[in-house]
């Protein structure tokens, strides 16, 4: 059968998130030995026409068995498939719309017309490459659907790993309206992260705060699954001013339940002797429990509040001005910038800009 390019592009898409995801929590998707060295043979080489092929064998193995991955133009028998076509429709507009270094054109231009993906296939400059090429291209003819998707997100995860070590330039503007910042900042907020990006979403306004009103903050944090305790601190961000803590931050994507509030209480506010405690969430409000929790600490001297980010942000910058709400870009675009801070986040900022600014 014909392949299917709007499927084809699903199948991307789906197997893409999980590759992110995997990368994100530092794990790959489980392949056998074999395949795993392939994978770092074709990457090794700089021939890219090679793993962008690969991407094409791999949706057409899952979505029809029957097609030959090994002739991919359509002259060549019955059971070949439109490589080219493929590629132009499908993956190479996939790699560039998710920043991922890859081939201005389609792979077969690269390579030898009416080219065969066979060991007798003559003219190949990258031997080492070739071979790990073929050797992939075995392990697919003989796998299944599922098989061949776990194959396809172990490939995926390699492109991720590939844009991760990219410079990816951060898009800029020189001004948005509190209406845009709103939208790209609700953008921003859906991107799986980790939770990381609600942090820097945070740090830079505090930045912004501080610089602005010339507060002489000096404001702490700390990424994201790292021990507050471990590390001495009484949330994910510490503001101080003068050396004396102003106030603590915990930014949290999870509901809040009373047994959040406690446990924070016992673990980071008591301790540390916080007078100031702030729960930033992103989506679901805490709990009428959390609430009463909070109040009962009140009544001890210790204020713990609520606040919605996207809400407390917006705020401020509506009160802030045009010349504020510009620091509040350069100190998240200084934050992103940093190395630590993973290539997907980057991509995200330059996606969610560019939809701001089409409308």
């Amino acid at each position: 059968m014909p392949i299917d390019y709007d499927a084809a592009r699903d199948i991307l898409t789906t197997e893409f998130e999980a590759a992110e995801a995997l990368f994100r929590e530092g794990r790959e998707a489980v392949v056998p030995k074999t395949v795993a060295l392939a994978t770092e043979g074709v990457f090794r080489t700089k021939t890219q026409a090679y793993r962008e092929a690969l991407l094409g064998c791999a949706i057409v193995r899952i979505q029809d068995p029957d097609i030959n991955i090994r002739l991919p133009y359509v002259n060549q028998g019955e059971d070949a498939f439109n490589g080219r076509t493929l590629d132009e429709r499908v993956i190479n507009p996939f790699l560039h719309d998710h920043r991922i270094p890859a081939s201005r054109g389609p792979y077969l231009s690269a390579l030898r017309r009416n080219v065969r993906f066979v060991p007798e296939t003559l003219g190949q400059r990258d031997a080492k490459g070739y071979a790990s090429f073929l050797e992939f291209i075995s392990e697919l003819e003989v796998a299944d659907s599922d098989t061949a998707r776990e194959y396809l997100r172990h490939l995926l995860w390699a492109f991720v790993k590939l844009r991760d070590s990219a410079d990816i330039p951060l898009s800029d503007v020189h001004r948005l309206s509190v209406e845009q910042y709103g939208a790209l900042i609700d953008g921003l907020l859906t991107v799986r992260s980790g939770g990381l990006l609600p942090v820097l979403l945070a740090v830079a306004t505090f930045k912004m705060i501080s610089q602005c009103f010339g507060l002489n903050w000096r404001i702490e944090w700390q990424g994201i699954n790292v021990a507050d305790r471990a590390h001495g601190a009484g949330g994910d961000i510490s503001v101080f001013r003068n050396g004396e803590l102003v106030f603590s931050v915990e930014v949290t994507e999870r509901e809040i339940d009373r047994a959040r509030v406690v446990a924070t209480f016992n673990g980071k506010i008591a301790p540390n002797g916080i007078d100031d405690y702030l729960f930033f969430f992103t989506a679901t409000n805490p709990t009428d429990e959390a609430r009463q929790a909070a109040r009962q600490y009140f009544a001890q001297g210790h204020e713990i509040n609520f606040v919605p980010i996207r809400d407390w942000i917006i705020s401020v910058m509506t009160t802030s001005g045009p010349r504020c709400r510009r620091i509040f870009t350069e100190q998240l675009r200084e934050l992103l910038s940093r190395p630590e801070v993973p290539a997907a986040l980057k991509v995200a900022w330059n996606d969610h800009l560019q939809a701001v600014l089409a409308v």
